[in-house]
């Protein structure tokens, strides 16, 4: 299925029943009087979370949403019946924004979570209503209160315990396949991942994380470069982010100054997203060329007080430690993790 992870929604509750005006008229009674029912309230929009579905596909086809409006009243003193409410099932993680002002009007973080976002309108009131000691035959009535609607803009979050960060070809795919039941697309050629992927990653006395690969960022992904900032935004979900670095490239290129790109960039699309913790691992410690290079790659991040985790998602070398490490900050008490 294609992912999609922002749509475009243009949203309204119902409006509400009319109010009715009716007089009785039956045999026998000679003074029937006002007999007009309310008029039924108009059903309200609301958003609800649900872990059974990934994308916001099935919205980008429905880009209008209404809810029923209220039954009018009717004679009789029968009062109309309340419009259904619509119920928009979504993603957990999606952020729901004013389109027009992007003020964030929910954030469904949690299975079940649900949030009206649209109020029916009220039901007009009959005139039986309004009968009064010096008003016996009130000829009108309320009409129903006018629907809201509004312009919403759904942004889906992948909520992830770890997210994966690097510059396209750095190994995030190979790792999350190697470690996961995920089956990302990989291959020797940049942007191979075109979309966001989850991974449960099991681990020791049956604990598990999630783990989500992350299409590669570039510098000036913030202003829209490579497959842009759409993709930033999902980090933000993560607890951590495991940092790859692949050297095997040198010294056709810096993966140093690469480094450096990648975080200015998080520190440009978000300074809460450059806060947090990050894990360096080097990749792809299986190619000579990495071999050579690393001792003073490992050298570099010590001189900055940063441990690196070398692994090779190829033949498995390193991912014990690179999980421990993981499991280590995910949890606080490290006797649980064992």
């Amino acid at each position: 299925m294609k992912f999609i992870d922002e749509v475009t929604l243009f949203a309204s509750s119902g409006h509400g029943g009319a109010g009715c005006v009716a007089f009785r008229h039956e045999k026998f009674i000679e003074f029937g009087g006002p007999s007009g029912g309310d008029g039924g309230k108009g059903g309200d929009v609301v958003f609800l979370a649900t872990s059974g579905l990934s994308t916001l596909l099935e919205l980008r086809h429905k880009p209008h949403q209404k809810a029923e409006k209220g039954h009018n009243g009717m004679g009789k003193n029968r009062h109309g019946a309340g419009g259904k409410d619509l119920v928009i099932k979504v993603p957990v993680g999606t952020v729901i924004k004013d389109a027009d002002t992007d003020d964030v009007l929910a954030d469904l973080t949690e299975d079940g979570q649900s949030v009206v976002l649209l109020k029916g309108g009220r039901g007009g009131q009959g005139n039986a209503r309004f009968a009064s000691a010096t008003n016996k035959a009130p000829k009108f009535a309320q009409p129903g209160e006018d629907l809201e609607e509004r312009k919403l803009r759904l942004e889906l979050k992948l909520m992830a315990d770890v997210g994966l960060l690097g510059l396209p070809n750095a190994g995030k795919s190979s790792l999350i396949s190697k470690v996961s039941a995920a089956r990302p697309k990989i291959a020797d050629y940049p942007f191979t991942t075109m979309v966001p992927s989850l991974g449960v990653v099991p681990y020791k006395n049956y604990r598990s994380f999630v783990m989500a690969d992350i299409p590669g960022i570039i510098e000036g992904a913030h202003d829209g470069a490579g497959l842009g900032h759409r993709f930033l935004k999902h980090l933000e979900r993560s607890g951590i982010l495991l940092h790859l670095v692949d050297i095997s490239w040198m010294p056709e290129r810096d993966p140093l100054a690469e480094f450096e790109a990648i975080n200015h960039e998080l520190a440009l699309f978000s300074p809460e997203l450059a806060a947090k913790e990050q894990v360096v691992v080097i990749t792809k410690i299986d190619l000579p060329q990495t071999q050579v290079e690393l001792p003073g790659i490992r050298a570099w991040f010590e001189e900055r007080g940063i441990t690196v985790f070398p692994i090779s998602s190829a033949t498995g070398e390193g991912l014990e430690p690179l999980l421990d490490e993981i499991a280590r900050r995910l949890w606080s008490k490290p006797e649980e993790v064992w």
